[in-house]
């Protein structure tokens, strides 16, 4: 078993030589918009995981996920040579090509906080106009001495 930290040097050094390699060195169009997110060592340093996000041509376009998950399988070998190339160990890791789900779960995230203020503000609306329930001053008021009048007074 590696040390953590050696592990996470690692992984970071992969995701470079990775991102490097896809910009620099292949030449598939489809890899074009492919962004490396993270890395994943295991303990023992003989499997990586690489997360990526794929983006679309333009703002509004759909993303090639597919397109681009193909590429990057067909792509592995060669990947896995400039990572061993580049990160001198004995065994070079196997590399697992992961789509990243952290842009989705921050859409859906931000999805929900938008829910969530229009109901803070439907609340704000109705409590403008809005009165408490019962009496204004719903504490007991101090009892005023006319009952002890009543009994100073002798028939």
């Amino acid at each position: 078993m590696a040390d953590p930290a050696r592990a996470r040097r690692l992984s970071k050094r992969i995701s470079q030589i990775v991102a490097s390699a896809i910009e620099h060195e292949i030449k598939d169009p489809r890899l074009n918009y492919v962004t490396i997110t993270d890395t994943k060592v295991t303990a023992d340093l003989h499997d990586a995981t690489v997360y990526y996000t794929v983006l679309g041509e333009k703002l509004d376009s759909v993303p090639d996920f597919a397109g681009a998950a193909a590429a990057l399988e067909s792509a592995r070998g060669v990947l896995r040579s400039k990572v061993g190339q580049g990160t001198g160990v004995r065994f070079t890791p196997t590399l697992t090509f992961v789509a990243d789900t952290i842009p989705d779960t921050a859409k859906h995230i931000e999805d929900l906080l938008a829910k969530a203020r229009e109901a803070d503000a439907e609340v704000a609306r109705r409590a403008t106009s809005a009165r408490h329930a019962g009496d204004p001053d719903p504490y007991r008021a101090p009892r005023e001495d006319d009952e002890d009048a009543d009994f100073d007074e002798e028939p």
